[in-house]
């Protein structure tokens, strides 16, 4: 093999295989690696070696890309809110449609009943994830807020994910410059051997180019499109909680009116005995009484006539 082969088979080696996928390597591809120092010249192909494009970040800084040197900074901006609204069923129907006409759409949406309060008032509760341009992600959150009847909490975050991004280039950049050897050599091939080995060392690059493509594209995504998660809570349960309705005012006052009415009945009552009862005392007590006297009287007359012998 020549020289340039030599040199992509080292460069892959320090990437992506380990010492325990070299062991089974056939003899002619074992005898490159000794040409190591000479074919790459003391060059570093460790990972990050290669600087990331800087086309690659400058529309998330929404600049035009500068110098090789200088890369835009890539921040994802998210956003989590707790409102108490009237009607959390509608709340979300408004903030879906208005994501929508942001450019953006519903992540997840989720609507269920709970139940409130010492009455066990049945209500609709709600949470809905939205993704919005991070450029609208502070009016978003504003149109939000506008139609609930408190907020509860409200966090705005921003994480500077610049580094990680461009590792994830470099290491991109890597990986593909050795596939398109690997494939080169794999044309030129003829031993069986070396075709298995080459075939496997490029569907394990194959497998990490497409790994750190998904990652790249997961952190444009967030980057882009800002998430913001509200949780909806039913204005209901946040009404004051009153214990059996008691008031002491109340209380104080039934028991004044209680005793009025106590002492009205006491008086009704005297008046009645008064008017009604003196009458049927004078037709019928008197004549009782005088009888009752008169056998009293002669009881005692009986007695004192018995007692005297006596003496």
């Amino acid at each position: 093999m020549n020289k340039r082969n030599a040199l992509v088979l080292v460069l892959l080696a320090s990437l992506v295989l380990s010492a325990c996928a070299l062991r089974g390597a056939s003899a002619p591809m074992a005898e490159v690696f000794p040409q190591l120092d000479s074919a790459m010249g003391g060059a570093d192909v460790s990972r990050g070696a290669v600087g990331a494009p800087a086309e690659q970040l400058a529309s998330y800084g929404g600049g035009p890309a500068g110098p090789a040197t200088t890369v835009e900074r890539m921040v994802v901006r998210n956003a989590t809110l707790s409102l108490v609204v009237s009607d959390p069923r509608a709340s979300v129907d408004e903030i879906a449609q208005m994501a929508q006409e942001m450019g953006g759409y519903v992540v997840t949406s989720n609507l269920y009943s709970s139940t409130f309060g010492v009455a066990a008032v049945v209500a609709d509760q709600g949470s809905i994830t939205i993704r919005v341009p991070v450029q609208r992600l502070d009016e978003a959150v504003s149109r939000i807020e506008e139609g609930a009847t408190e907020v509860r909490t409200e966090n705005v975050s921003g994480e500077d994910v610049t580094a990680t991004y461009t590792d994830l280039a470099s290491q991109l950049h890597n990986y593909q410059a050795a596939e398109e050897q690997l494939r080169e050599i794999l044309a030129s091939a003829t031993r069986t051997e070396d075709v298995i080995l080459i075939f496997n060392q490029l569907t394990q690059v194959r497998g990490q180019i497409e790994m750190i493509q998904g990652q790249m594209r997961y952190y444009e995504e967030s980057a882009r499109l800002s998430a913001i998660s509200v949780d909806l809570i039913p204005d209901i349960a946040e009404q004051p909680i009153q214990i059996a309705g008691w008031h002491p005012e109340g209380v104080a006052k039934d028991a004044i009116e209680d005793l009025i009415h106590g002492l009205q009945s006491l008086v009704n009552v005297l008046i009645r005995l008064g008017i009604c009862g003196v009458p049927f005392l004078v037709i019928f007590g008197l004549p009782a009484w005088l009888v009752i006297r008169a056998i009293v009287r002669r009881r005692r007359a009986k007695k004192a006539a018995a007692e005297a012998p006596a003496q």
